[in-house]
């Protein structure tokens, strides 16, 4: 696909508005019309608020489509395991999936590299027909040059056109291994999939521009359409245990698989009593709390609820928490049945990982303060003070 930007001169009534939108400086206002110069990077955001109609981006298909797209069909899901189990973002996707697939009309299929794995049977109760089962002891703990030569000896075979994997750790270096080596598109850390079911494509949503605006990309011309996914963007599916499928075990040439890396040793986070990821609930600090020590606030509260600890960029770019327990778009994005936000103003970022959460509680001292726009119940007021009340209050409904 190629694509040019045009301005027409005739419609264009440079009142400027296409100005401050550029997030790359690459518009001005020259004898009262708006010039593009070279640092446009096609990104739409000026013909999105041009009212004249003046601005438009024109897409032409300038290359031949690489093979027949008739002949892949199907949708996959990379199932990611840890310790002979199926993490819980396999089962977020193949609920996913199975909206996907039942939309174009074909199977859900599962693929899972591990040793001994113990529950992948389980993913057919959430809407997989085939789990292709590679096991081996080189499997058993992940090596993202290993999966990626496997997987894409799988997808040459059966030609998927659709392949959905977790943005975790794992899935976000393997992933791009896999479409390099393909030469097929991939969107990264998506929070939406639909299907346009006209031209049998994958709509791919994901937050741009430090997340304040959606794009939606597609992958006309390529095979599969390749998308990775933020663990909790999607609900899991109540499960159907009477849900019937099958599991193929596929035939690997053991001695063919080498890998360039080598695992010494695998450390546990052990700042984490209780995982992000599957907390229930989390209670989060952000820059209210003023400096390091303050954040033994949080994890009382948290420790009373039995919650999780999670933290804010600023409190982590700071070093008063450690990575693992970032929320937002550049770190993790959670979906508990409640989230506290303590001393947190809501930045986009902030919001985009975890504003599904079931219910939201902020404590903030400013009243208009972002994070209130999502919160379900708004404290306003120091959290110096409603923190130690709440944690107070908990620990007597308990003893």
């Amino acid at each position: 696909m190629e694509a040019s930007i045009r301005i027409d001169l005739d419609k264009c009534e440079g009142c400027g508005d296409c100005v401050p939108v550029c997030p790359f400086d690459a518009i001005e206002i020259v004898d009262e019309k708006a010039r593009i110069n070279e640092g446009c990077n096609l990104c739409s955001a000026c013909e999105a608020v041009c009212k004249s109609g003046a601005i438009t981006i024109e897409v032409g298909v300038t290359r031949e489509v690489s093979g027949e797209k008739d002949a892949y069909q199907g949708v996959w899901v990379f199932a990611e395991q840890r310790d002979s189990h199926v993490l819980g973002v396999a089962y977020e996707l193949a609920s996913e999936g199975r909206k996907l697939a039942d939309a174009l009309g074909t199977e859900l299929s599962v693929v899972c590299f591990g040793e001994a794995v113990k529950d992948a049977k389980h993913l057919m109760a959430y809407g997989a027909d085939k789990v292709y089962l590679c096991e081996s002891p080189l499997f058993a703990h992940p090596k993202d040059d290993v999966y990626a030569r496997e997987l894409v000896k799988l997808i040459n075979v059966h030609r998927p056109e659709i392949l959905l994997a977790g943005a975790t750790s794992l899935g976000r270096s393997l992933m791009p291994r896999v479409a390099a080596i393909l030469k097929t598109g991939l969107t990264a850390d998506c929070t939406g999939l639909e299907i346009d079911q006209e031209n049998r494509l994958l709509l791919q949503t994901r937050p741009a521009f430090g997340g304040n605006i959606m794009a939606t990309i597609i992958c006309p011309q390529k095979r599969p359409q390749m998308a990775t996914v933020r663990p909790r963007a999607f609900k899991r599916a109540e499960p159907n245990p009477g849900r019937k499928g099958e599991i193929l075990l596929v035939d690997l040439e053991k001695e063919a698989i080498t890998s360039q890396t080598k695992l010494l040793n695998f450390v546990q986070d052990l700042t984490q009593k209780v995982k992000l990821e599957d907390a229930d609930i989390i209670v989060s600090g952000g820059r209210g709390l003023g400096k390091a020590e303050n954040f033994q606030l949080i994890e009382e509260l948290a420790e009373v609820l039995g919650a999780a600890v999670g933290a804010s960029r600023p409190v982590v770019e700071e070093g008063w928490m450690p990575y693992s327990h970032q929320v937002g778009q550049t770190g993790k994005t959670v979906s508990p049945k409640l989230y506290i936000a303590c001393g947190i103003s809501g930045s986009v970022q902030h919001l985009a990982g975890m504003q599904t959460s079931e219910v939201i509680v902020a404590i903030n001292i400013d009243p208009d303060a972002p994070i209130f726009d999502v919160a379900t119940y708004g404290i306003v007021g120091d959290l110096f003070e409603v923190v130690p009340a709440l944690t107070a209050q908990l620990k007597k409904t308990r003893d």
